[in-house]
């Protein structure tokens, strides 16, 4: 990383609102969120050049996704965090101020698509790829709004990279630190290794795809080619399994881990057994 980043995380303050209109605040939590997803759709949307998806669909699937996936995010963040939320119900409201959980984007927003790929007869695995290349580039993007918000960093540190963080965000029982490992930084640099990782493979299946016709039928991809979108939980969960090493932000706990390292792990496991699984079956069916 340049050595004026690092000058740039150490002294700059971020500050949660990007700019106000008298009443009207825009946040920057708000406004990356809007930009990763604009960018994530358009990634997608490109990846369809060479298959005969219509552009309503995806469409379609962007805005549903997106609407599931905040609500089951929101849903899952308030769940674990119950004790404060019960005690102040208003505040499951304020997405603005943060608290979207990416393991409640998945449920909501891949059971969305789900449902909406079985009733338009659409290729479900073929369209989680894409999703699911599309939302680790937004995850690059959409990170750096926990940074504004001040939240969700990692323990105290002395790199130079630490981040400052005023007295009123600080975790209690670190009130005497101020600078902290920026966990939203390590995750957006890991996202983007996901997301070139994923498009590389994608655009190799596309590809090879390609090598023996030249009109290419989403609905035909199938057992051997949509190894993607568990290809992503593999890589996001193992990332995200390691980070959390450093996060003290609270979170339930289970047999020394964090309930997102929990997950993570659960993901990993049942993820890595279906991509085995598919692939035994590929090569029962060639042989």
């Amino acid at each position: 990383m340049p050595a004026f980043m690092f000058n740039f995380l150490h002294t700059y303050h971020p500050q949660a609102i990007l700019v106000s209109l008298g009443p009207i605040h825009i946040y920057w939590y708000g406004l990356l969120m809007v930009v990763g997803v604009i960018g994530g759709f358009l990634i997608a949307w490109r990846l369809t050049k060479f298959y005969n998806i219509k552009p309503d669909h995806l469409f379609n699937l962007a805005f549903y996704g997106l609407v599931f996936g905040l609500i089951g995010a929101r849903i899952y963040y308030v769940a674990y965090l119950w004790d404060y939320y019960s005690k102040n119900l208003w505040d499951i409201f304020k997405i603005w101020q943060g608290g979207l959980a990416i393991h409640g984007i998945l449920i909501g927003g891949f059971t969305a698509i789900w449902f909406y790929c079985r009733k338009n007869k659409l290729n479900f695995w073929f369209m989680a790829d894409l999703v699911a290349i599309g939302l680790s580039f937004g995850q690059i993007i959409g990170r750096w709004g926990n940074y504004f918000n001040q939240e969700v960093f990692g323990r105290p540190t002395d790199l130079p990279w630490g981040i400052p963080i005023d007295l009123v965000n600080r975790v209690s029982g670190f009130e005497n630190f101020q600078y902290f490992h920026p966990t939203f930084l390590y995750e957006s640099a890991w996202n983007l290794i996901v997301f070139v990782t994923l498009l590389s493979v994608f655009l190799m299946i596309t590809k090879k795809r390609l090598s023996i016709s030249n009109k290419l039928q989403a609905n035909s991809y199938n057992l051997n080619h949509s190894n993607v979108f568990f290809l992503y939980l593999v890589l996001y969960s193992l990332g995200r399994f390691f980070i959390e090493f450093l996060r003290i932000d609270p979170m339930p706990m289970l047999f020394g881990l964090r309930w997102a390292q929990i997950m993570s792990l659960g993901i990993i496991s049942v993820s890595v057994i279906v991509i085995i699984y598919r692939n035994i079956k590929i090569k029962k069916s060639a042989s």
